[in-house]
C-alpha cells in the first residue's frame, strides 16, 4: 500500500523565516537573483514569439512565503494579458501551456539548488498565492505572513493515496501493453488531477488537502511518472513492432523510469 512517509510531511512545516539565499533581512530579493531571473524571463517571453506586452513578471510559491523546503521550485510567472494574443483564450491558453511544458522540459535552471518553472498567467487571472513578489518593480504585491498552517494529514493521505493508486493503475496498463487504453486513462487521470487541485485553491487556498495532496504527488515523483508513463505510451503506440519497419526510440529521460514502473 502507498504511504506518505514522515520525511515528506515534515517538508510541509512552516520556516521561521523566508529562505535567507533569496532574501535578505529586509525581504528584498537578492539583486544577484533578481537579475537572472529578469534575464530568464526575458528569454523565455521571447520565445513565446507574441506581439503582447509583457505586464510583469512575478515570483510565487513557496519559495516567496515561510512554507519553502528543500522540494520548492522558483516559480516564475509572467503576466499577460490573453486577450492582447488571441480572442480564442482557451486556445491561447492552451498554446502557452505548450509553450512553458517545452520550456521547463528541455531546461534545468537552478538557483541555489532550487529549479526555475516558469508559467505565462492571464492578467486577469486571480491567484490564490499569499507571497507574490513583482520581479519588474522589485518589491511584494503580497507579502507573505508566517502562519503556522494547519495541515489535515489525515484527509490529505487518503486523497494522496487514492491518486497514487490510480497511477499506478496506469502503469499496471502500460505493462499489459494496453497502450491505447493507458493514453486515454492516463489523460483523464491528469484533468482529474488539475480540477482537484483547482478546487482546493479556489475553495480553501494554498493550504487545501487537494493543493497538498497535489504537492505530495510532486515530491515523491509520482506526477513525474505519470507524464513519463504518458511519453512511453504514445512512444510504443505510435512503434512498428515485429513487421519490420522503423521503430521510434525513448529518451533518455523516459528509459530512466522503466526499472521504476517494472517493480
Amino acid at each position: 500500500m502507498n504511504e506518505i512517509d514522515d520525511e515528506l510531511k515534515s517538508s510541509f512545516q512552516t520556516q521561521e523565516t523566508l529562505e535567507p539565499n533569496f532574501w535578505p533581512l529586509n525581504k528584498k530579493l537578492r539583486p544577484s537573483i533578481r537579475k537572472r531571473l529578469i534575464q530568464i524571463a526575458k528569454d523565455f517571453y521571447d520565445s513565446l514569439e507574441i506581439d503582447a506586452d509583457l505586464k510583469d513578471v512575478t515570483f510565487t510559491g513557496s519559495l516567496a512565503n515561510y512554507n519553502w523546503s528543500k522540494h520548492s521550485d522558483i516559480d516564475l510567472h509572467l503576466i499577460v494579458d490573453y486577450n492582447d494574443v488571441g480572442g480564442d483564450i482557451e486556445l491561447v491558453k492552451d498554446y502557452f501551456n505548450a509553450k512553458k511544458s517545452l520550456w521547463n522540459r528541455t531546461h534545468d535552471i537552478f538557483i541555489d539548488g532550487f529549479e526555475v518553472e516558469v508559467y505565462v498567467q492571464d492578467e486577469n487571472e486571480p491567484h490564490t498565492s499569499t507571497g507574490v513578489y513583482s520581479i519588474m518593480e522589485d518589491e511584494w504585491l503580497i507579502e507573505p505572513d508566517r502562519v503556522e498552517a494547519k495541515l489535515e494529514w489525515d484527509d490529505i493521505t487518503k486523497k494522496t493515496e487514492s491518486l497514487m493508486d490510480q497511477i499506478d493503475r496506469a502503469a499496471l496498463l502500460f505493462k499489459q501493453k494496453k497502450y491505447e487504453d493507458a493514453l486515454n486513462y492516463i489523460a483523464k487521470l491528469k484533468e482529474k488531477i488539475r480540477k482537484f487541485r483547482k478546487a482546493g485553491l479556489d475553495s480553501v487556498g494554498e493550504f487545501s488537502s487537494e493543493n497538498i495532496a497535489f504537492k505530495v504527488l510532486r515530491r515523491n515523483n509520482y506526477l513525474e511518472k505519470l507524464n513519463t508513463l504518458k511519453h512511453m505510451a504514445y512512444d510504443k503506440l505510435m512503434s512498428k513492432t515485429s513487421d519490420g519497419l522503423i521503430t521510434i526510440s525513448i529518451s533518455e529521460s523516459v528509459k530512466k523510469w522503466k526499472e521504476f514502473i517494472k517493480k
